[in-house]
């Protein structure tokens, strides 16, 4: 039986298959080289990046919950300019995407990073407006038209490749959200980031998070995120990069079917670290079974009930 073609190309973004580890459960790729072949990997979206260093929120910040996890990290990372000197040198090695995950506390910060990476050896970004663990910035621009559209105009002003903007489920309309994205310049939209929530230690009467509400994810987010990956393919033309719960090839087909071009893992890389490679081939497996050729022939084909 002859091979199934998994490439997809996500408005210029050549990805050889659709699987990418998402951004924030693959930092930059270095400790799962040794559980996985990165190369097996579409692409990687990078540890969340800020113009300078940053030490992220004080712990505890990490708590599971059941079919997930809580966290508020608070995208600790080393800065855009180490990414670029130390990082970007060995992710070349692999046959790989590579997107940049931005975020800022202001709009200059957006700003001053797409034109420092418009000059890096990336393949695009994916603007972060929706990050709920940050208590400046992140969700202040996600969550209304006006904020999203500011920071997606002036963004794609300064960078010259793919702009994904990733979007947050904490809004009144995702429909909304995803038009607002692609009428400001967006080329891609990618969701669902996580879901605000709140874990209580019942003994010490207090939240378990020294932040007091993380961001949901894993598998209990999953309905959620299919749902608004539908509606938000439903309205826009540009392409939808899906993720929240995926854990398994049969996980990214519904994706597929609901309308995403390409699709994004995350927590599951906790429990498995090779699970990126795995679920590719169950992608493959699912269009070998029922004789497609290609994983484009599957996006969209969702058939609803009337």
């Amino acid at each position: 039986m002859c091979k199934v073609n998994l490439s997809t190309n996500i408005a210029g973004l050549k990805l050889k298959n659709p699987v990418i580890a998402a951004s924030g459960t693959f930092g930059f790729g270095r400790e799962f080289s040794e559980y996985m072949d990165l190369n097996e990997l579409g692409g990687i979206s990078v540890k969340g990046l800020t113009l300078e260093p940053r030490k992220g929120n004080p712990p505890p910040r990490i708590a599971e919950t059941p079919g997930g996890i809580l966290n508020s990290v608070g995208l600790q990372n080393p800065g855009v300019h180490y990414f670029i000197k130390e990082e970007i040198p060995n992710l070349r090695k692999y046959d790989i995407a590579i997107i940049a995950n931005i975020a800022g506390n202001t709009l200059k910060d957006y700003c001053r990073m797409a034109e420092i990476l418009n000059d890096a050896d990336i393949d695009a970004i994916e603007v972060n407006v929706s990050c709920p663990n940050v208590k400046a910035g992140g969700v202040a621009f996600g969550n209304n038209i006006q904020g999203i559209s500011e920071v997606t105009k002036e963004v794609k002003k300064r960078f010259q490749k793919t702009v994904i903007v990733k979007l947050t489920p904490n809004v009144t309309s995702i429909k909304d959200i995803a038009l607002a994205a692609e009428a400001s310049g967006a080329d891609a939209i990618s969701l669902i980031n996580t879901i605000l929530g709140m874990a209580i230690d019942i003994h010490k009467r207090r939240p378990v998070l020294a932040n007091n509400f993380g961001g949901l994810s894993g598998p209990a987010v999953k309905p959620v995120a299919l749902r608004m990956v539908y509606e938000a393919s439903s309205v826009v033309k540009i392409p939808v990069i899906g993720m929240g719960g995926i854990s398994s090839g049969d996980d990214a087909i519904e994706f597929f079917l609901a309308g995403a071009s390409a699709v994004m893992v995350g927590t599951a890389n906790f429990i498995n670290p090779a699970i990126c490679a795995e679920i590719k081939k169950g992608i493959e497996n699912y269009l070998m079974m029922y004789n497609y050729k290609d994983i484009n022939d599957i996006v969209g084909k969702l058939e609803l009930y009337n």
